[in-house]
């Protein structure tokens, strides 16, 4: 299959889908353009001068259980179909109203962008499209996968997080912890705290590395470059921090100073997220708006208003494609980033969304909120899948699983292991390896991929995802059928943040007593 392409995808004759798609969508458009009319339908609220319009068009003056807004409700749905039928457009009820549309309708709804963000967007959208085709390839062959095979890697899965247990607890700062985040690479934990700093920390060993000091108000959020401590050079950029003062900060690895400041939001910023391309960093800010800020450039692309209230958190999907954001308004909102608009709202929180988090399928998210509950969202149906009770106070961060394929190792075989009978000698090892030392060889890749084989470590990412809460508990849960597989205790009341590392070997948490805490399978 060729690579789909920006260029490619515009020529694509398919694109629409087919001329069935392309005539319901005009059909929805229709049907939208009618109900937009019929709003200013001049139709009397007088419920006698109701019915006698009904008896006038020939339409039954009122129906079994009708009551009188629903009366006039049908008379207006009646007249835009009549209006619809002729071509006629609706008639204003007033004059002063009509004035007051056409004041609408002149005002812009958009804010003019720059060239950069138009350059932003093609790049993202280049970006994006191999790895969403890439992506639904690989569910295409997972959804061919036997009922018995995906029964037993759930269960070969799932009995590995229920083994996880506390590993340690290690004091990392004067004031609470706000935001832990694993580096790509597993070595390392960064913490922000309610401080200002930004504090560096090898795992498991919980040793400091360093400590970043560049902000004046307490740190809200964390993110390490997608290649940071990969492939990333440590004299660049590898972690952005964002804090009370309003400032987004870009550091090195070598330097206690920050490389870049980023000013711009009028009030404190909570969550941020690196794009995963690293040409990009959002924050979302309690100035009721997102950004988006150019990480060469450390030049603000975009200003994203639509929350009524203050953002808390924002977060990419895996593809890079989309943005979703969540607000002390209760509503999330997924944001395609290569054209600007609203891809969806979630709404359904009673207060306010603390912590959002994209499946590595694309296509689910995850709402943790101020009611106490996380709900799951499918972004192709556009409803709620499930709510979960999952804490008894705010549900204060959710992090998924996401496997990297830089950490896979296939597992060794040995002689004593059940093998094939197809006749074919599977040990590659040198005849004269000491059994001792294969032994040796085969303990170190089971401990690096726990024996899984390839098709098992794939559908292994996005399996089960982690929850904080304010109850002081550490949650982890299937993500197929949303049950509880593991409570994990904290030492204090209140749980900040939760992150799980690539591998899926270790959980940390960060908690409001000062503490971060490490979890990992008893047998770790």
């Amino acid at each position: 299959m060729p690579e789909l392409t920006l260029d490619t995808l515009m020529d694509d004759g398919d694109y629409l889908g087919s001329e069935r798609a392309r005539l319901e969508n005009k059909v929805i458009l229709d049907e939208l353009e009618r109900k937009k009319k019929a709003r200013a339908l001049a139709v009397p609220t007088d419920d006698n001068r109701v019915r006698a319009r009904l008896r006038e068009i020939g339409e039954p003056i009122t129906l079994f259980g009708e009551r009188a807004a629903d009366r006039r409700d049908r008379l207006i749905y009646v007249l835009s179909q009549i209006n619809a039928a002729r071509g006629e457009d609706a008639l204003p009820i007033e004059e002063e109203s009509s004035e007051e549309e056409s004041e609408d309708v002149s005002e812009e709804f958009y804010t003019p962008g720059s060239l950069e963000l138009l350059e932003a967007r093609r790049r993202i959208a280049e970006f994006s499209l191999p790895r969403a085709q890439k992506r639904v390839a690989q569910q295409r062959l997972d959804s061919r996968l036997e009922l018995g095979r995906i029964v037993d890697i759930r269960k070969k899965v799932f009995n590995e997080v229920k083994k996880f247990s506390n590993l340690g607890s290690q004091i990392g700062d004067e004031r609470p912890i706000s935001q832990v985040r694993f580096a790509p690479n597993n070595e390392i934990l960064a913490t922000g705290s309610w401080s200002g700093t930004v504090k560096l920390w090898n795992v498991p060993a919980c040793t400091e590395m360093r400590a970043l000091r560049g902000h004046s108000d307490k740190v809200s959020g964390v993110a390490w470059h997608p290649q940071a401590t990969l492939s990333q050079s440590p004299d660049v950029v590898n972690l952005a921090s964002g804090a009370g003062e309003g400032n987004v900060n870009l550091w090195s690895m070598n330097s206690n100073q920050p490389l870049s400041v980023l000013k711009g939001h009028q009030d404190r910023v909570c969550r941020v997220a690196f794009h995963p391309s690293g040409d990009y960093v959002a924050s979302a800010s309690f100035d009721t708006t997102w950004r988006l800020w150019d990480v060469n450039t450390s030049k603000e692309l975009l200003l994203q208003e639509g929350h009524a209230k203050e953002v808390f958190t924002i977060e990419f999907q895996a593809d890079g494609a989309l943005a979703v954001s969540g607000g002390l308004d209760a509503i999330g909102r997924v944001w395609d980033i290569r054209t600007g608009r609203t891809a969806m709202v979630l709404d359904g929180h009673v207060q306010a969304i603390y912590s959002i988090a994209f499946s590595p399928n694309g296509y689910q998210v995850a709402t943790g909120a101020g009611d106490d509950t996380i709900r799951l969202w499918d972004i192709r149906s556009l409803k709620a899948l499930y709510t979960i009770p999952a804490h008894l106070s705010n549900v204060s961060d959710i992090r998924f699983f996401h496997a990297n394929d830089l950490f896979y190792k296939p597992p060794a075989t040995t002689k004593d292991e059940d093998t094939e009978m197809n006749g074919i000698d599977d040990d590659t090892s040198p005849r004269d390896t000491p059994d001792s030392e294969k032994s040796n060889q085969d303990q170190d890749a089971d401990t690096a991929t726990k024996g899984y084989t390839p098709e098992e470590w794939r559908y292994r990412s996005g399996l089960f995802f982690a929850s904080a809460g304010y109850d002081g508990l550490v949650k982890l849960w299937s993500a197929d059928d949303w049950q509880l597989l593991r409570t994990l205790t904290t030492d204090a009341g209140k749980v900040m943040s939760v992150d799980i590392s690539s591998d899926g070997g270790m959980v940390a948490s960060g908690t409001y007593n000062r503490n971060f805490q490490l979890y990992a399978p008893e047998d770790f």
